[in-house]
């Protein structure tokens, strides 16, 4: 009989934030695929959890799917764990669920932290329905993909990493117009801060930082929408 694969989001920051049901998961598993075991150990040591490490990032992710499927079909339970959050959301773990599923495997979310999810609850903008973009192309198809958010009637949210924050924000200004935004950076960590304005606020604030440091979620408004 096949093992199980286990889908374990894990804190975004806050080590705090990990369910005691992923703990549990995370301490019985055979093998704990993590996108970088560097910052896995540091989880594990917090909860004296001592298990099998093995490296699953985007860079070797097509040739390990074969291994860790190998290794379900051989009755061993594995969970999949990210450097942050929920697997899968911008980060590696399609390839290896899809096949899992493919394979008839037993697949298990155990649910818990999404940045996405925490920027949007705490943003300030309409919330019942959005588009999650995740990344902006950095060059190619950049342009036409921030244009089509204009035929977009509901709130968008993008990641966007700190040497590419002020690019984006003149690009969403120069393209979609002067929306209101929230901008979530480090979300549970010491230097959490959100930022709610408009996308012209928003540059002249970034602009005025000597250094711009953090992951960040932007949380855009549908055009028309005002928060006034």
């Amino acid at each position: 009989m096949s093992g199980k694969l286990f889908v374990v989001a894990t804190p975004i920051g806050n080590l705090g934030d990990i369910s005691l049901r992923a703990i549990e998961v995370l301490k019985e598993v055979d093998v704990i695929a993590a996108e970088d075991t560097r910052i896995t150990i540091r989880l594990l040591k917090e909860y004296n959890i001592k298990n099998e490490l093995s490296s699953f990032h985007i860079n070797n992710e097509r040739y390990k799917v074969d291994k860790i499927i190998d290794c379900l079909e051989k009755g061993k339970n594995v969970a999949l764990v990210s450097d942050a959050g929920t697997p899968c959301i911008s980060d590696p773990g399609y390839l290896l669920v899809n096949e899992s599923r493919k394979r008839g495997i037993e697949i298990i979310s155990i649910p818990g932290p999404s940045s996405l999810i925490a920027a949007l609850s705490i943003s300030g903008l309409p919330s019942e329905r959005f588009f999650f973009e995740g990344f902006l192309p950095k060059k190619k198809g950049r342009q036409t993909k921030i244009k089509s958010f204009l035929e977009l009637d509901m709130t968008i949210i993008l990641f966007e990493s700190p040497h590419r924050l002020l690019k984006t924000l003149r690009d969403l200004l120069l393209f979609l117009g002067n929306r209101w935004v929230s901008i979530c950076k480090e979300i549970t960590k010491i230097n959490e801060s959100v930022f709610f304005g408009k996308l012209e606020d928003a540059i002249s604030k970034f602009e005025k930082l000597p250094k711009i440091k953090g992951e960040y979620v932007l949380i855009i408004s549908k055009e028309g929408y005002s928060a006034e």
